[in-house]
């Protein structure tokens, strides 16, 4: 059988598809052959693009551009004698190959036997019909353009990488200078720009880079710092730059093609030459920062510093620092400061700077303890400094402040302070030192009361008695941490020590318990945390024992958290890590933590509190008894909320069934709860129970309240009067029927009672601090037999806190319990069937818990 040329058979249908291959043939076998030509020449217009022939000698300028040539002529040789033309079959032969049975070269075969037979014509047709089918299916094939094999070290990236980059960062007009090689060139004809300029402020300014070419103002104002760049073009000596902006000592001569400075003062800048520019640089000023300290200097509970402070710069502040240095004229002379001090350096604290946002203006506190230092409870002087980016620095006048110390209640503790501050002041002092000593631990018996302080304190003495004479300073430095360490000791027994036990075993557990520890791990940190608890609570009850006086001890009177309880909470911790309900775990952690945190012995200062059965602790307890009968009277009206709805749902489901009047049963006794009239336990109305604590609360108003007078008792007085028209909008809404109403001005109303008695809690606290107003050795609270302290040793109206006064680590599994009555809520806040203003009110207890 003989195959015609394809030029006469049939396939006029596979024209385009014959095209767009063809198309991809020549661009493939063009690619192929010239693909080293295509590198060469990008590898070289990146060189010449990027100045490499004006930097190179003439002599290896040449040899590049010889070597190149080469190169070029080479691989276009290669290339044309490796190419072949394609012509139509060959598309036609690779469409077809890609089709099954080759059916473009069956409609170009012709029948070579049985022509005259019909039969055979017929299949011969049939088959030319089925391979015409197969072949009018055909589609362009896409050419290979992949050369891997034949450049195996992908030469031809390097070198597009190459031109991509000359043409970002470099310059094609660079290229007509190669003209300047041949001898004798004459002036190149001018094509491009003859130079090129850029003015780069300082990073920290945060102003971007100007390009000098696209400016067309002649007035540049430039921060100080600011690096200009130009580059001159064309031939040497042609264009010159002169400024007046550097201040250098060592200018470079005005013809090099390359000019970097920095711009130090205002001046002129001018290029001469062809489309030269002269621009007149103005300096943008850089003031240097500014600090402002508080004038008012507080000390924590801890006798930790606290320093608020205010800093501005015009382009942001980048550290600070503040001196504080010993105010001599200041001090008191007297007792072991009679003598000169010893020469110390000033203490320089680090000033806290914002880790994000803008530092041009912040506020920031400084906190920071030195209790410990010489110079603490002293007159000092704080000197603020802080610098910019540029160098500059700014300070504040110095404050002359008492420096922040702990505080020492316990006489010994107070003595033994005294005479290391002493012993610190100057090492003449230790005679003295010794002496006092000595005179405070005459007869122990009655007056120190821990035997190991006191043997610890003999040591110091004995050491301190037999280098009197020689005092280094090491030894000077031992004796005084030792001495803290002794008044310690005295000031709070072993519960420095329990305590900070306890701490490691609480952030021991909770680092395990963020970090996925194996149960192994964590029931024996548990076992290490109960340990340490146990320890810290025992040391607490002899603490309580042995200091009668302390603030401690009249709290466990009053104590509501018993040691089965926080026993319980320890189980409950167990038992939520082994169930893997970790969030819930470290809740718990953290509310034993605060737990253990507030039951600190804190001994009475002066003794002076607020005596028992005072109007104002009777008026706060008063108040908080409203308060919880308002939370009783609130969970009442939402109960007859639930209820009413429930009942409105069985009425629904008995008209649905065979009964109605069954249904509308439902629905007389779902109705009985909607209304402000119903009856409670004690045969009341819920809105005549809400008068009432209206008509309570406005007596309580009338009475003497804590903080009479003062801007705190004000505010209070303020706030209960919130609470008593909340209260009464209540009243009129239970008498209305609207519950949801109701609810929602219930709610109002115990907030504004505790923000109100949040503020008279401060304004007693502030009447027990003033001197003649209570008895000696009285604390708040102190006498009340019925526990008016929480377990966190809070006092009534201090705390703020959401919920009522009862006890509620009551019952078998009370966490377990608290998180079925959130589940709950969330369950029904997301029921559709129930009204909107229930949905809304039980959004509104997520929200707040």
């Amino acid at each position: 059988m003989d195959r015609p040329d394809n030029s006469t058979a049939p396939l006029g249908f596979l024209t385009r598809p014959l095209r767009l291959t063809l198309t991809g043939l020549w661009a493939e076998r063009l690619w192929r052959a010239f693909w080293p030509l295509w590198s060469v020449l990008a590898g070289t217009l990146a060189a010449l693009a990027f100045g490499l022939q004006d930097i190179l000698p003439l002599e290896v300028a040449w040899s590049g551009l010889i070597l190149a040539g080469l190169a070029v002529l080479g691989t276009a040789l290669n290339g044309l004698r490796g190419f072949r033309r394609p012509t139509r079959a060959d598309a036609l032969i690779r469409m077809d190959a890609r089709l099954p049975g080759q059916p473009i070269a069956a409609m170009t075969d012709t029948q070579a036997l049985g022509t005259d037979d019909p039969a055979s014509l017929a299949i011969w047709q049939a088959h030319r019909a089925r391979m015409a089918a197969r072949a009018a299916k055909a589609r362009a094939v896409q050419p290979d353009l992949n050369l891997s094999s034949r450049d195996p070290f992908a030469l031809r990236y390097v070198a597009a990488t190459a031109l991509v980059m000359a043409l970002i960062f470099g310059s094609l007009w660079r290229i007509t200078s190669v003209q300047t090689l041949a001898p004798g060139a004459g002036v190149p004809v001018a094509t491009g720009p003859t130079w090129e300029g850029w003015a780069q402020p300082p990073a920290y300014t945060g102003k971007p880079t100007l390009y000098l070419n696209e400016l067309a103002d002649t007035r540049l104002d430039l921060p100080r710092g600011t690096r200009l760049q130009f580059r001159l073009y064309g031939e040497v000596g042609e264009m010159t730059l002169a400024e007046t902006v550097s201040n250098r000592t060592e200018v470079p001569p005005a013809s090099d093609p390359a000019h970097d400075f920095i711009v130090e003062q205002a001046g002129q800048v001018t290029i001469d030459g062809p489309g030269g520019r002269t621009w007149e640089i103005g300096l943008i000023a850089d003031l240097p920062p500014t600090v402002t300290p508080s004038d008012k200097l507080a000390r924590e509970s801890d006798g930790k510093l606290k320093q608020d402070f205010t800093a501005s710069d015009d382009f942001g502040v980048v550290a600070g620092q503040v001196t504080i240095a010993l105010d001599l004229p200041q001090v008191e002379r007297i007792f072991g400061r009679t003598i000169e001090p010893e020469a110390r350096e000033p203490v320089v604290l680090d000033l806290p700077m914002p880790n994000k946002g803008n530092r041009s203006a912040f506020t920031e506190t400084l906190v920071d303890d030195l209790s410990q230092h010489p110079f603490a409870n002293l007159p000092v002087t704080m000197t603020f400094q802080v610098s910019d980016a540029a160098g500059q620095t700014g300070g504040a006048e110095p404050l002359q402040v008492i420096l922040p110390g702990r505080g020492f209640f316990d006489p010994l503790a107070a003595a033994l302070i005294e005479q290391r501050q002493a012993l610190l002041w100057n090492r003449a002092n230790a005679p003295l030192v010794s002496q006092i000593l000595k005179a405070v631990t005459w007869k122990p018996e009655g007056f120190i009361r821990n035997e190991r302080a006191y043997l610890r304190l003999r040591v110091v003495m004995r050491d301190l008695e037999d280098s009197a004479a020689s005092l280094t300073p090491e030894k000077r430095d031992a004796m005084a941490e030792e001495l803290w360490q002794i008044a310690l000791l005295v000031e709070e027994g072993d519960l420095a020590s329990k305590l900070e036990a306890l701490r490691r075993a609480q952030d021991r557990l909770d680092e395990a318990i963020k970090n996925g520890a194996s149960p192994e791990e964590i029931d024996k940190l548990m076992q290490e945390m109960q340990q340490a608890l146990n320890d810290y609570m025992q040391e607490l009850a002899e603490e309580a024992e042995r200091n009668p006086d302390s603030q401690m001890s009249q709290n466990m009177d009053g104590m509501q958290m018993s040691g089965d309880q926080l026993q319980q909470m320890l189980d409950e911790l167990k038992k939520l890590m082994e169930e893997g309900r970790t969030a819930e775990a470290q809740e718990l952690m953290e509310m034993l933590r605060q737990l253990m945190e507030n039951m600190q012995v804190v001994q009475g200062e002066g003794g002076q509190g607020q005596g028992q059965g005072s109007p104002g602790q009777q008026a706060m307890r008063d108040l908080q008894d409203t308060l919880r009968n308002q939370q009783g009277l609130s969970d009442d009206a939402f109960r007859d909320l639930q209820d009413g709805q429930e009942g409105n749902e069985g009425q629904q489901d008995g008209q649905q069934g065979q009964d109605g009047q069954q249904g509308q049963n439902g629905q007389q006794q779902g109705q009985q709860g909607q209304g402000g009239d119903q009856e409670g336990q004690d045969g009341r109305s819920l809105a005549e129970r809400q008068q009432d604590l209206r008509n309570r609360l406005g007596q309580l108003q009338d009475g003497p309240l804590p903080g009479d007078g003062s801007e705190q008792g004000e505010a209070g007085r303020q706030e209960l009067d919130r609470a008593g028209r909340a209260m009464e909008q209540a009243e009129e809404a239970l008498r209305d029927g609207d519950l949801p109403q109701a609810l929602d001005r219930q709610a109002e109303a115990m907030e504004a009672m505790r923000e109100g008695m949040q503020q008279l809690g401060e304004a007693l606290a502030e009447q027990q601090r003033q001197p003649g107003d209570a008895q000696p050795g009285q604390e708040f609270g102190q006498a009340d037999p019925r526990g008016q302290r929480d377990p966190l040793g809070r006092e009534p109206g201090e705390s703020a806190r959401i919920g009522s006064d009862r006890n509620m680590l009551q019952g078998d599994d009370v966490y377990r319990r608290a998180q079925d009555l959130l589940d709950e809520i969330r369950k029904r806040s997301g029921e559709q069937l129930r009204p909107q203003g229930e949905r809304d009110y039980l959004r509104r207890l997520l929200d707040l818990f």
